[in-house]
């Protein structure tokens, strides 16, 4: 059962400490010992999911208590955590740093409660000796519903630094898990929104994760880690069910297969080069003979590839038990939409890294302004937005939307409290929905005549399109905080 799934979270002081190497390390060493491995990721990130599959085998899942309520942490958890043997949840940020201004909220702390979990701390120790156990200490009594299990020590420099930490640890009464000594950084190479995605240098990461693994397996004590994690407690409430959770309007599609098992990237070759497109548009591979039984037809879209990364896999599990058939395409290689696409799911991503030889794709430029033109759903998020537009620093694009978009100094990031202002092909006029911003980019005007959202956070504004069938935005959302959406969208295409 997996409410009952061991399971850890990773936790530090604050950001840069080393939490995902240990985390995805961890990962990796585990799945290596023949263990079935749930990888989660606290908050909103995107990228951080792509390294945890990469080292799992499975998809990377997030639990953000701000985006779905603290009341679905559990319930997705358990989901995700179903069959396997062992859970690792990466923490964000400092482990008491949540949604600004509303105290622990989606903060790592917040969700170790709510998992009945342990956390493992993980501590920048370079610079420091025997202050170590000052710091530990006050993560570990500051909230006493926290229960810190053990502590890894991060950038040991020798043999007598880590005599110094663990003697003055001594006294913290906490233990110490490990020691991951101070090494060449893994290559992990960041750029204006964080860490580069998985898909975008495959090979290079397969390198860097095992890279974590080693230095996991070379510091730390496995067998006490895992049997921390074996004394969690069992997490409250049923496992998250997709299909009952859209079985008031999706009755009629009981009997229709499953959701097909999501993708993770894979440890062989590296993918195709995204600068080459093929003659015509590449094959896709839904089920032989089309669409299963009861599924009506409807064919959703969703953009992924290189320039496309950004997606809760919670998203394509909805729209198929809504009764779509999910086909995933790369709008760097593939010429047309899928055959047959009756919606199209356009999500976060890099289009601005890749703007030139998305431009460049000039025929799926021109499907995808015809399919948005006929009144069809087209649900775009942050990249999908910017891909809409007509004109991305400079280079055509979509030409779907009468905006221009570029490159910004200015970083755009947090957690938005919204309203739809309009009825679009995702959401009733007045549905409240949380979200989040992370981009580096303006688009001018920022929303239409028929507004996609009033953000009711600061700043608080308008912002977005809806248009005939048409939702483009900046914010990100976790539809299984509002299941509706999945279920509204896959109607909108069934009748469009």
């Amino acid at each position: 059962m997996s409410a009952s799934v061991p399971r850890l979270v990773i936790a530090a002081p604050s950001s840069g400490s080393g939490k995902t190497t240990v985390a995805t390390g961890l990962m990796a060493a585990f799945a290596a010992r023949g263990l079935a491995v749930s990888p989660h990721k606290v908050g909103p990130d995107y990228i951080d999911p792509g390294y945890h599959a990469l080292a799992s085998g499975r998809v990377g899942r997030n639990l953000d208590a701000y985006l779905c309520g603290p009341e679905l942490i559990g319930p997705l958890f358990s989901h995700g955590a179903r069959g396997c043997d062992i859970a690792v949840v990466e923490g964000v940020m400092g482990m008491y740093d949540g949604a600004a201004g509303e105290g622990e909220l989606a903060s790592t702390a917040h969700v170790a409660k709510l998992l009945r979990a342990p956390v493992v701390l993980v501590v920048d120790a370079s610079s420091q000796s025997r202050s170590v156990a000052a710091l530990v200490h006050g993560f570990a009594s500051w909230d006493p519903e926290v229960r810190v299990g053990g502590v890894i020590l991060n950038k040991v420099a020798s043999d007598r630094h880590e005599e110094l930490l663990r003697e003055a640890l001594d006294s913290a009464g906490v233990p110490v898990l490990g020691v991951l000594r101070r090494v060449a950084q893994v290559d992990t190479p960041s750029r204006h929104l964080g860490l580069v995605p998985v898909a975008e240098r495959h090979a290079a990461a397969v390198e860097a994760v095992a890279a974590m693994r080693a230095q996991v397996e070379a510091g730390c004590d496995l067998e006490g880690l895992l049997g921390l994690a074996r004394s969690a407690g069992v997490v409250s409430g049923a496992a998250w069910d997709v299909a009952e959770v859209l079985a008031p309007a999706a009755e009629p599609l009981m009997d229709a297969a499953p959701p097909p098992p999501l993708p993770v990237p894979t440890l062989g070759a590296a993918p195709p080069d995204p600068r080459f497109r093929p003659e015509g548009p590449r094959p896709q591979t839904p089920p032989e003979g089309g669409p299963p039984d009861g599924l009506d037809g409807v064919r959703v879209a969703v953009a992924g590839g290189p320039a496309f990364t950004f997606s809760y896999a919670e998203h394509s599990e909805l729209l198929a038990a809504a009764g779509a058939e999910v086909v995933v395409f790369d709008p760097l290689r593939d010429e047309q939409l899928p055959d047959g696409t009756s919606g199209l799911v356009i999500g976060g991503g890099f289009p601005e890294v890749y703007a030139s030889e998305l431009s460049a794709n000039e025929p799926l430029r021109k499907a995808v302004a015809a399919l948005a033109e006929s009144g069809a759903p087209v649900a775009a998020e942050c990249a999908g937005l910017l891909y809409l537009c007509r004109e991305l620093d400079g280079q055509p694009m979509c030409g779907v939307l009468d905006a221009s978009a570029r490159m910004s100094e200015r970083l755009t990031l947090g957690y938005r409290d919204a309203v739809a202002v309009s009825d679009s092909s995702l959401a009733a006029a007045g549905t409240r929905m949380r979200g989040h911003e992370f981009h580096r980019t303006v688009v001018e005007p920022g929303s239409g005549a028929a507004p996609a959202w009033g953000v009711r956070t600061p700043p608080r504004r308008v912002e977005g399109f809806v248009q005939q069938g048409v939702h483009a935005s900046y914010l990100h959302t976790h539809w299984a905080s509002e299941p509706g959406v999945a279920r509204r969208f896959v109607e909108r295409c069934r009748t469009s």
